[in-house]
């Protein structure tokens, strides 16, 4: 058995400007969230690229399965208020 020398792995997400959704920039290893916090700054935020951060322990994901992609999704196909040919577009507003 080999010791963790890193630290568990946590995923950086960055909001570059206020009102902006944060983006998945990358990840990284750390020992708690503090760590974390302050090594995302120093990696991913060094040029000024972003003014808030999230750090997410990686194992604290998760996430659906491209095998199961049809299955998994389908279930709102049967819910035609979902799909925007239910509604009446009113006169005087334009196409996209």
């Amino acid at each position: 058995m080999t010791k963790d020398t890193q630290g568990p792995l946590w995923e950086v997400f960055v909001q570059k400007k206020s009102g902006q959704p944060f983006v998945h920039c990358g990840n990284l290893h750390a020992f708690d969230a503090e760590m974390a916090l302050q090594n995302a700054r120093d990696l991913y935020t060094r040029r000024g690229e972003g003014m808030s951060l999230w750090v997410v322990p990686s194992a604290a994901i998760t996430a659906s399965s491209p095998e199961d992609r049809g299955a998994f999704f389908e279930p709102s196909n049967d819910k035609i208020f979902r799909h925007p040919t239910f509604y009446q577009i009113p006169d005087g507003i334009g196409h996209m």
